[in-house]
């Protein structure tokens, strides 16, 4: 049985991830479709999660691991930075 993972709908977003987030090439959008149906959901440490989803981006739809990082500890979770990459096995958790 798989769980389904709370969406994050209500979040800011951080100076500095907003920075990265446009050289990384990455839109509020794509971050904010992260959020709402997040593929999986890992604790970083006490107050903060990545939430990631693969995604097909690009003209080509080339699958991407789009990784998401939020301050869960405050109101509203703050972004605080996002990238994507196309190391989805690295980062990817096989169910057990």
């Amino acid at each position: 049985m798989t769980m389904r993972i709370a969406p994050i709908v209500d979040f800011s977003i951080a100076p500095h991830a907003r920075v990265q987030m446009e050289r990384r090439g990455l839109t509020v959008e794509v971050v904010r479709r992260v959020l709402a149906e997040p593929g999986q959901r890992h604790v970083v440490r006490r107050g903060r999660v990545v939430v990631q989803s693969r995604l097909g981006l690009g003209t080509a739809q080339k699958e991407y691991l789009v990784r998401v990082f939020v301050d869960v500890d405050r109101r509203p979770p703050t972004v605080v930075t996002a990238y994507r990459t196309s190391k989805v096995d690295k980062y990817w958790r096989q169910a057990p």
